[in-house]
């Protein structure tokens, strides 16, 4: 099964992360990198948590039918710069602060403050490029829904199998992430946020030198 998180991380090809380093104001690259992977992991860990229940799993595989056909990807750095459009029928495509809405609720501001901490990103920029991302992540499970033809149990196996797969590998991000979400955006995980961080654990993952 595929894994949605190495997918997303080879859409961030090096022009991908150029163009979000200067939509969200020339911000520095790497950390524009980590924190687009950072993004990534959160919003696959609330999407899988939003998906645990049939309830849940069945709403997002009828929001995926409506918006989310996967056709953006084909065409992002477009998307990205404002030169393309989305289709007209489907104006919720590109709706980066709704998708988030529906994520991750109110622990949107938690994850903006969790992400900026972890990778040093100023916290505006961060939630500029969350609102970035969010299309790009449901365009990649939409995607993956019509290659594999899922349906909503189908979606669910898929993101918690990606999760699952992250946090054995030793992702930080991912397992940080999941905590998070777990707690319900408990502002006492940003304790362990700074340990991370202290600890190197970012630096290692991404093979970066001190």
């Amino acid at each position: 099964m595929s894994n949605l998180f190495d997918l997303l991380k080879d859409q961030l090809n090096d022009n991908v992360v150029d163009q979000l380093s200067n939509q969200i104001g020339g911000a520095d690259r790497q950390q524009t990198a980590t924190a687009a992977q950072s993004i990534v992991s959160t919003l696959l860990s609330g999407l899988a948590k939003n998906a645990a229940t049939p309830e849940g799993a069945a709403s997002l595989n009828n929001a995926l039918e409506r918006d989310h056909d996967g056709s953006m990807l084909s065409n992002l750095m477009g998307l990205l710069g404002g030169a393309s459009q989305p289709a007209p029928e489907q104006p919720r495509a590109l709706n980066g602060a709704g998708i988030l809405d529906h994520i991750l609720g109110n622990n949107q501001g938690g994850a903006i403050e969790m992400i900026s901490k972890m990778t040093g990103l100023d916290s505006s920029k961060t939630g500029n490029l969350m609102v970035t991302l969010a299309p790009m992540v449901m365009s990649m499970l939409g995607q993956q829904k019509r290659q594999q033809g899922l349906d909503g149990d189908g979606i669910a196996g898929l993101l918690r199998n990606t999760v699952g797969q992250q946090k054995k590998a030793g992702n930080p991000l991912m397992d940080m992430a999941t905590r998070f979400l777990d707690k319900d955006g408990d502002g006492s995980i940003m304790d362990d946020v700074a340990g991370m961080v202290g600890n190197g654990l970012l630096s290692k993952f991404f093979g970066k030198k001190k």
